[in-house]
């Protein structure tokens, strides 16, 4: 999968209007993964490269009405497929880049990025633009609902040591990034890797 922004606006564009249908069941995997993030009752946080927002309700449910939830998607047609499900009740939809949020230093508890990094353009400078809207000791999720051995075999293609989600790679580059690596799961049933920020 391309990681040109233009390339993955197409990609994503063609496939909007199906997405949800192709993976009906990976609503628990987004349960458990966003539960991982320990959001509390009021925390802030943002779903980047949201989609179709499958993550929005387990989110808005972690943060209660008094938190903030966000998603950000570079397609509009993504973003589209998020109001026709009714997502855009969970979370306030942002049509932006995740390379240049429209946020302030600091402005959020989380970020929680589903199937996300290897459609990131500067993998190092986009996560550290991560890094600058969440406040130190805030938290990082990078989930995929199925982890990268399974991934690899769906697109009938074998792991590679330069891949960006194997955890000799990702925690030099989280560190690089402003994160600090605390726990990598890579398992048939889920990838999930947590990081908090550094102060």
């Amino acid at each position: 999968m391309s990681d040109d922004p233009t390339r993955v606006q197409e990609f994503f564009s063609a496939r909007a209007e199906n997405w949800d249908s192709r993976f009906p069941d990976d609503g628990p995997a987004y349960e458990a993964a966003v539960s991982a993030l320990g959001l509390r009752p009021g925390s802030r946080v943002l779903d980047a490269g949201c989609g179709t927002g499958r993550a929005l309700p387990p989110l808005r449910a972690a943060v209660g009405p008094s938190g903030t939830v966000l998603g950000a998607d570079l397609t509009p047609a993504m973003l589209a497929a998020a109001v026709r499900a009714g997502r855009d009740g969970d979370g306030r939809l942002l049509l932006t880049d995740v390379s240049r949020l429209p946020l302030q230093t600091g402005a959020l508890d989380a970020v929680f990025g589903a199937g996300l990094i290897s459609h990131l353009p500067h993998p190092e400078e986009n996560l550290r633009e991560l890094a600058r809207v969440v406040r130190p000791d805030g938290v990082l999720a990078l989930f995929h609902p199925i982890g990268r051995a399974a991934l690899a075999a769906r697109h009938g293609r074998q792991l590679t040591p330069d891949d960006l989600r194997a955890e000799p790679r990702l925690r030099p580059l989280l560190a690089r990034s402003g994160w600090r690596l605390t726990s990598y799961v890579d398992e048939d049933a889920r990838f999930l890797a947590l990081a908090v920020r550094e102060g």
